[in-house]
């Protein structure tokens, strides 16, 4: 078992380490014809307590649709709900540790939330059924979203770490993985969307979107 002073003098250690790059690469297992959806992926220090670098981001509304479709960031972290729309926005989430309701606001608005605990949020606008976004909220502060060819790098202090990854359509998968001074490669993740299929969300009353939203 560590001691306390066993994981004080890691974080002491790591903190004036220099982070080195830890290169690493998502498969992806999808249906034939649909493109993988965003993959997340964060690390977790294996020997001492994740640290929680809160941040502010923006996940804007525009041309109904939510920009940037996928976000990930540390708990504690702020985001931003900006209107930039002509037209009324109810951005809200009944999924996660802590589902909210921004209300109903206009264009040139912007609401604000902050979450606290880690989890995953379903985004969805209550009047218009075609937006969608999903905020992953990670324990630990080395988080990221992996490109298109399900390629990632994060910059870790040396040390252990577990490695996570998900996606909206898959379950998260981990890895064990070490940074050591220098570029660092973790092993290959995979990821299973084979048997994700497309279920229209209910509005934030749990019902479903009346026939006219979807022309609005």
């Amino acid at each position: 078992m560590r001691t306390a002073a066993a994981v004080a003098a890691w974080a002491l250690a790591a903190s004036s380490a220099s982070a080195g790059p830890v290169n690493g690469t998502v498969r992806t297992l999808a249906r034939a014809g649909v493109a993988p959806a965003a993959i997340v992926v964060y690390a977790e220090p294996v020997d001492a307590p994740a640290s929680r670098a809160a941040r502010r981001v923006v996940l804007t509304q525009k041309n109904k649709t939510f920009q940037p479709r996928v976000l990930a960031v540390p708990a504690g972290s702020s985001v931003d709900f900006p209107n930039n729309d002509g037209i009324f926005h109810n951005v809200f989430s009944l999924s996660g540790p802590q589902p909210f309701d921004l209300g109903l606001y206009r264009a040139g608005e912007t609401k604000q939330r902050t979450f606290a605990t880690p989890g995953i949020y379903r985004v969805f606008c209550n009047i218009h059924p075609q937006m969608t976004a999903m905020i992953v909220v990670t324990p630990s502060a080395f988080t990221t979203v992996a490109g298109a060819d399900g390629r990632f790098t994060l910059d870790l202090p040396p040390g252990r770490y577990k490695i996570t990854a998900l996606s909206e359509r898959a379950a998260a998968v981990s890895v064990d993985a070490t940074s050591s001074a220098g570029a660092s490669t973790a092993p290959e993740l995979t990821l299973d969307e084979s048997a994700w299929g497309f279920v229209q969300h209910k509005n934030k009353f749990g019902k479903e979107y009346p026939a006219a939203a979807y022309q609005r």
